[in-house]
């Protein structure tokens, strides 16, 4: 023994607080995550991670006093098809946007994405703003239903421009979070999108602080976020939530949500389709009784959801015309 302590080894160097040691950790993970996606989907394309811009914040908070009212630099994955045939001809795209209030695009995507190649889309899935593995202020940018959107629209238009993607047969597909990206961003942008999918969507949000609890809520209750919670001001969270703009639908559209989804209570979701019908707009929809993995059932590696995700495709093709249909 030599009698030096813990506290002597650590002398002098900088200490991490919980906050720092948790943003981190999510970058070593989308570190890991970078490295499987390369290993398991380098046989049916390429991945890239590519960056482009999206709107200035609408709360500048998390941006320093040198950089406030700049653009916001969105991290993007962008995954190109094997394409065999030897044709040049324009391809159809995918904008796939990850679903949680923060999160990123973790590789229980892996099969949809190798699915998507298959059938020779391109695919981009936008880390827009408030996503995790990005650092502290790429986390605290976050505007939830906001701002964010208009990210995921700024990958819609990185691919039609730097890939040979049709932006005619350009589509946009995500479940939870990412379903209510799907449903704002055809409602924001009819003409730029042939076709939505929207899985277990995150509806009305209004509703949905009301059901979840105070952890929840604080989210989105955060200084750097909306900084007031639903009672204090329900017209912002109404704003955020496409169960208030329904009669904007103009592109065709295609639902999926299960009753015993723990996280986006079927409610929300039932309460869309109403709302659309009420409106009489044409799309399609399912409702489960009891998928099996509930809220992320799509994604799971079981004959129940690969032939829930097979409709989906079914559904995509029809209106994208992939290549080798």
């Amino acid at each position: 023994m030599d009698g030096s302590t813990d506290d002597d080894a650590t002398k002098g160097r900088p200490r991490v607080d919980e906050e720092e040691l948790y943003h981190r950790l999510n970058e070593v993970e989308r570190a890991v995550d970078d490295l499987r996606w390369y290993h398991e989907l380098g046989d049916a394309g390429s991945v890239r991670r590519v960056r482009f811009v999206g709107p200035p914040p609408a709360n500048t908070t998390a941006q320093t006093d040198q950089e406030k009212g700049n653009r916001v630099v969105v991290p993007a994955y962008v995954f190109d098809p094997k394409r065999t045939d030897g044709t040049t001809e324009p391809a159809p795209g995918v904008v796939l946007p990850h679903g949680g209030v923060h999160s990123n695009l973790s590789t229980r995507y892996v099969g949809v994405v190798r699915e998507l190649l298959s059938r020779g889309y391109y695919v981009i899935a936008p880390e827009y703003r408030g996503s995790t593995g990005y650092g502290r202020k790429h986390h605290d940018l976050i505007d939830y239903g906001g701002l964010e959107v208009e990210d995921t629209f700024a990958a819609r238009e990185w691919l039609v421009e730097h890939r040979p993607v049709d932006p005619e047969r350009v589509g946009v597909v995500g479940w939870s979070h990412g379903g209510l990206h799907a449903l704002l961003n055809v409602f924001e942008h009819p003409d730029a999108y042939a076709v939505a999918y929207a899985g277990v969507p995150v509806s009305d949000l209004v509703a949905r602080m009301g059901y979840k609890d105070q952890a929840y809520r604080d989210l989105y209750e955060a200084e750097y976020h909306l900084d007031e919670a639903a009672h204090e001001n329900p017209e912002a969270y109404r704003e955020r939530s496409p169960v208030w703009h329904v009669e904007k639908l103009e592109t065709p559209l295609r639902v999926h949500t299960t009753r015993n989804d723990e996280d986006v209570n079927v409610l929300e979701v039932e309460a869309l389709i109403r709302a659309f019908e009420a409106e009489g707009k044409e799309f399609e929809y399912e409702i489960y009784d009891d998928a099996p993995g509930a809220h992320g059932f799509e994604l799971l590696d079981t004959a129940f959801a690969r032939a829930s995700r097979e409709r989906i495709y079914e559904f995509l093709a029809t209106y994208l015309d992939p290549p080798g249909r």
